[in-house]
Formats: structure tokens, C-alpha cells, sequence
């Protein structure tokens, strides 16, 4: 299951990367990654077992809306998307789906089997599994000995690589930490509203203005992370709940 999830990750990622070099716009793509909530859920559903109630399905449209309308508030591009550029991105989904799926079942039989995966092995042996694939696809393709001979030519970008990998680790630490203590979806809910903040911060610290429309859908955002927050603090106050130790 560690090396599914590092499969679908890694793939996830290229398709992203790949949806970009054939024509979609950056907004585009960056829209459509905001909505990545919905195939988390579903890859819950399917392959993890899990169970949602109305509410949750409501948040997670309140979040995803929220989040595309301050995107295209922030983002206006006339480009062209090709065919093939939107293609990539909808595989990117879908592998972000299966990973979130494939993550939750992990989690439950491992649970069955007594054993509690702990955010660092979620990390090494997901990375693990990346970066075995991302090598055996790059070797296939003739890109890993020319990727490295760059790098041996430019010094100074592979500086800025390894300051970027330590960065990186970092913050996957926070994201698998999250993954491993509370769930998939979650993980997802904070990597998708972390753009409104960013925004929010932008307006506050830079000075940055925004339209109705971008102050409408960071109110619809705020208002799907307060209700998941709110859902989840009543939770805590009823431990002898089945469902409410099985969302904790």
C-alpha cells in the first residue's frame, strides 16, 4: 500500500507538472488542484472505507468553492487550454484520489492489525516508493543522466535544489504528521485553504487589494473551515460516540 500511495503521489505530481508544459493555464490548473477535496472523498469512500455525513459534504463544497473563486479572482489569463493539458490534470485528480483512498485503508488494517503507522513512516516509505519511481521512469526515458549532468553544469541550481528538498522535508513532516493523526481528507482540507490565507495575509502584510467577489469566496471558504472545526470540537466533548472516535 506505501508503494501505491508513493505511485499515485509521484504520478499526481507529474501529470500536474505535465498538464502545464501542454498548454493549460496556471489558473486553470491551479483551480482545478483546489478541488482536489472532492477526489480524496470519493477515494476515501471507495477504497477507504469511509463514511461522511451531509454536513461534511457541504463543507467540502463550501471549501472548494470558496477557494475557486479567489483563485479566479486573483488569476485572469486569456490562454488556451489544450485537450492534452487538460487531460494530465484530470489523471493529477484522480491519483490524488486514489492516494487519499489507498492511505485510509492503510490506516484501517493496520489498525485491525494491531499497529499504528506513525507520521515518519508514512513519510519514508512514501518518499521511498517516489522516488523509486520517479528513477525508473526517468532512466526509461533518457531524462535522469541528462537531469544530472545539468546539474553538474549549473552548480547554482543544484544549491537552490537542495535548499528546496530540506524545505520540503520540513513541511512534509507537518502534512504526514497530519496524515497519520488525523486523516487523509483532513490533510487535504488544510493544504487547499492554506491559498486563502495566503491571501489574507498578502492584503493584510503587502497591501494587496481584492474584489467582493475574492472577499465573498474567502467568507464561503472561512465559513466550511469554521463548521468542520466546530463539527470536530463537538466531537471531543462526546468520546463515548462511536463515530465521533472513529473522525478523532
Amino acid at each position: 500500500m506505501f508503494a501505491m500511495t508513493g505511485l499515485t503521489q509521484v504520478t499526481s505530481k507529474a501529470c500536474t507538472t505535465l498538464a502545464l508544459a501542454n498548454g493549460l493555464s496556471f489558473p486553470v490548473a491551479t483551480l482545478a488542484k483546489s478541488g482536489k477535496m472532492a477526489p480524496v472523498m470519493l477515494g476515501s469512500l471507495l477504497l477507504g472505507g469511509a463514511k461522511y455525513g451531509f454536513r461534511d459534504y457541504l463543507q467540502v463544497v463550501a471549501i472548494i468553492g470558496g477557494t475557486a473563486i479567489v483563485s479566479m479572482d486573483k488569476s485572469k489569463s486569456g490562454t488556451a487550454n489544450s485537450i492534452a493539458g487538460v487531460f494530465f490534470i484530470i489523471v493529477s485528480l484522480i491519483c490524488d484520489g486514489l492516494t487519499g483512498g489507498v492511505q485510509k485503508r492503510l490506516k484501517a488494517e493496520a489498525a485491525e492489525m494491531g499497529k499504528v503507522p506513525k507520521s515518519y513512516d508514512f513519510m519514508f516509505w512514501t518518499n521511498l516508493f517516489m522516488c523509486i519511481t520517479a528513477a525508473v521512469v526517468a532512466t526509461g526515458l533518457g531524462q535522469f543522466p541528462t537531469g544530472v549532468a545539468y546539474c553538474v553544469q549549473n552548480p547554482v541550481i543544484l544549491i537552490k535544489i537542495i535548499k528546496f528538498c530540506i524545505c520540503s522535508a520540513v513541511g512534509q513532516s507537518f502534512i504526514f504528521y497530519t496524515i497519520a493523526t488525523f486523516d487523509p481528507l483532513v490533510c487535504t482540507t488544510v493544504t487547499t485553504t492554506r491559498k486563502i490565507f495566503s491571501v489574507l495575509l498578502s492584503i493584510f502584510l503587502k497591501g494587496h487589494s481584492i474584489s467582493m467577489r475574492g472577499w465573498s469566496g474567502i467568507f464561503l471558504a472561512t465559513l466550511g473551515i469554521l463548521s468542520d472545526m466546530h463539527k470536530k470540537t463537538t466531537h471531543k466533548k462526546k468520546p463515548t460516540s462511536p463515530l465521533a472516535s472513529s473522525n478523532l
